[in-house]
């Protein structure tokens, strides 16, 4: 009798054929556990292999591998987004600009928070505001525990929004859409449309939030079994593209393989992790796949 594999992934358009038996991952026995939100699922994957297989972050990926953590990320895009809307202020605050905020407090969930990295790199890319210039009050440490953060890092015990309400925040990062349930949160950028159809214009891709990973024991000891997995994340995506809308930003993220798009987009997101210190060692998009392709490999 095979033992299952532990999955958690969040429940979305291009996960459900998989999850609901649609797509079958050929010889291996899967068994889905429902984490939400999926973020929760990060820290027990990369401390205690919490499970088999698993999506996760990509800034906490970063941070697992520079410390050695036993996973094997696939290459495997599920999910992304632009982040020009991901950083809010309190009803105009006086109509703060990014240059404004240089010297003041802002709140993000966790600075190794993904969207809060793409936040960051945009606002220094394009604003000249460094992660340095500003302090950042947080509510969670790492998801690898060994990780360090940098010295304008603290933290807090109360809501980022409550702190912000208050007038002890000057800004707060969070995904846009819970930001749009928060009456009152206005984005920082007025502009934030024109602004990421001009990021999508200049870079030719759209920021990565998570991939998929695999316990690295599994890739080495079962090889056909994660390539059968990978194969059906393949498929289950390619199962879902007619439920995805054409031209959405869903729709242009969401992919597989080892591509020259994807590794620039790691690239990026690489140089900021360093800018930002969330990791402090050299790292490169080709290293973030190699026990994949040593393990595993396309199929």
């Amino acid at each position: 009798m095979t033992i299952p594999w532990t999955v958690a992934l969040r429940d979305y358009e291009h996960t459900r054929p998989l999850k609901d038996g649609t797509v079958v991952a050929e010889g291996v026995d899967l068994e889905f556990v429902e984490v939400e939100p999926i973020h929760r699922a990060f820290a027990p994957m990369v401390r205690e292999g919490g499970y088999d297989v698993c999506e996760l972050a990509i800034a906490t990926l970063f941070q697992a591998i520079e410390a050695d953590r036993p996973v094997v990320a696939l290459p495997v895009v599920l999910h992304g987004n632009f982040h020009h809307r991901s950083i809010s202020i309190w009803n105009g605050e006086g109509r703060l600009s990014p240059e404004d905020l240089a010297g003041r407090r802002l709140g993000v969930r966790a600075h190794s928070q993904t969207t809060g990295l793409w936040v960051r790199g945009m606002l220094a890319d394009t604003y000249g505001l460094r992660s340095q210039d500003v302090t950042w009050v947080t509510t969670e440490g790492p998801h690898v525990a060994s990780a360090d953060e940098p010295v304008n890092v603290e933290r807090t015990d109360r809501k980022l929004v409550d702190l912000l309400t208050a007038g002890e925040l000057s800004a707060v990062v969070m995904g846009a859409r819970s930001a749009d349930h928060v009456p009152g949160l206005e984005p920082l950028l007025p502009d934030w449309k024109a602004r990421q159809d001009q990021y999508h214009q200049e870079h030719g891709w759209v920021p990565i939030n998570h991939l998929a990973v695999v316990r690295r024991e599994l890739a080495e000891a079962h090889p056909d079994g994660v390539r059968a997995v990978y194969r059906a994340l393949q498929q289950s995506i390619d199962a879902a593209r007619p439920e995805v809308p054409t031209g959405t930003t869903r729709e242009m993220v969401i992919q597989y393989g080892v591509t020259d798009s994807l590794l620039a987009t790691l690239e990026t997101a690489i140089r900021y992790a360093r800018e930002q210190e969330i990791i402090r060692t050299d790292l490169s998009a080709e290293k973030i796949f190699a026990d994949f392709e040593k393990y595993v490999g396309e199929p």
